[in-house]
This record gives C-alpha cells, sequence and structure tokens, in this order.
C-alpha cells in the first residue's frame, strides 16, 4: 500500500521526496502490523534513513499518522458526497457509517488518534476530520428528512458512535463491530420503525 500526503510547504530535493516516501510506506506497514503507538525507530529502521531524518520530516507521531491519513481522510469525506445521489437515503448512511468503521479500524489506535485530532484545531488532520464530520451529517439529515433516522441525532451522535464501533471491534473483533454498528444503527431510527 502507497501512501502519500502532499509533500511539506518547501520543495524537497529527489532524496528527501525519497526518504518521505519510504518512511509513509514503512508507516502503513508497521501501523498495519502493530497499531498506531508502533516504534517509531522501527520504522525509520525498515525504511533505511536514521531516527533524525524521521523526525525532520515529521516531528512527532501525530504528525506521521496526519500525513497517512490525509489523503483517505478526503476520500471518506468523497464518498459521503457521492452517497448524497443513493435513491435510499438510509441505506446510503448505513453505507458510509460502515465506511466510516472500516477507515476508523485501519490501524490499532486509530480512532483515539482522530479524536484529538477533531478536538484540537491546530492539528493538521481537524480540516480532514471537519469535512468528514460535515460529509456525514448531511448523509444524517438526508436520512432524517426521509423519516429514517430519529430527529434529535447529531453528526456528533454519529461521529461517536462510529468512534466507539470502532474501539469495541479493536477489542473484539470485525464481525463484533459490525453487529454493533447494525445495533447503533437501528438505535438511530424513530420509535415507531424499531
Amino acid at each position: 500500500m502507497t501512501t502519500t500526503g502532499p509533500a511539506p510547504q518547501r520543495r524537497m530535493r529527489a532524496d528527501a521526496r525519497r526518504n518521505y516516501e519510504r518512511l509513509l510506506a514503512e508507516a502503513a506497514t508497521v501501523f498495519t502490523a502493530h497499531g498506531v503507538e508502533a516504534s517509531l525507530e522501527d520504522i525509520a529502521r525498515r525504511a533505511g534513513v536514521a531516527n533524525g531524518t524521521l523526525y525532520s520530516h515529521f516531528p512527532n507521531r501525530q504528525a506521521l499518522l496526519e500525513a497517512l491519513m490525509r489523503d483517505r481522510m478526503q476520500a471518506l469525506s468523497g464518498t459521503a458526497r457521492d452517497l448524497l445521489d443513493h435513491p435510499s437515503a438510509h441505506e446510503a448512511l448505513v453505507i458510509w457509517a460502515r465506511a466510516a468503521v472500516a477507515h476508523t479500524t485501519m490501524y490499532r489506535g486509530l480512532a483515539a488518534s482522530l479524536l484529538r485530532s477533531i478536538e484540537d484545531e491546530t492539528s493538521e488532520l481537524h480540516a480532514a476530520c471537519q469535512a468528514v464530520l460535515t460529509a456525514g451529517e448531511q448523509l444524517l439529515e438526508r436520512a432524517q428528512a426521509a423519516g429514517t433516522v430519529r430527529g434529535d441525532a447529531t453528526a456528533s451522535d454519529l461521529y461517536a458512535l462510529i468512534n466507539a464501533v470502532a474501539w469495541a471491534g479493536e477489542q473484539t473483533s470485525a464481525a463484533q463491530g459490525e453487529r454493533l454498528l447494525s445495533f447503533s444503527i437501528d438505535g438511530l431510527r424513530p420509535s415507531s420503525r424499531r
């Protein structure tokens, strides 16, 4: 899996760009195997660079994770926008919620990290997280207008459910996470439709 985000503001030399790309590729591999708390030194070693090179590109773990997730967050927002044209407002919301849970469980520990980004306005992922929230909110409002989701549910409620399901799935299994998501979505239905 190759995940590339935009390079930092200044133009990089070719060797620095290669190091940046290798670090992202190795971070994706290591985070997939060991979660977001995996050793940064291991990532640098696997990329064939010194720790200082890693830290010159990514001053901390969160910066590395943000660079790795940037494109994926934009894709998740795009999926929500595409689903606005889906013939079933409720099914569109369910499809997107499943995609959001899959996104959030990509790496063990990612749910907590994304929650930090949504709360931290200085985080590079804050705007991307806000865009995901807004996109999900549009799907939620569409389902509410169709009468398939209770009117008092908010985008924050939906985001919290997605993160809770993602966290629970990390602790148990993907199958259990899917069951919890189904229960959560059913719980969003108006009382008369349950």
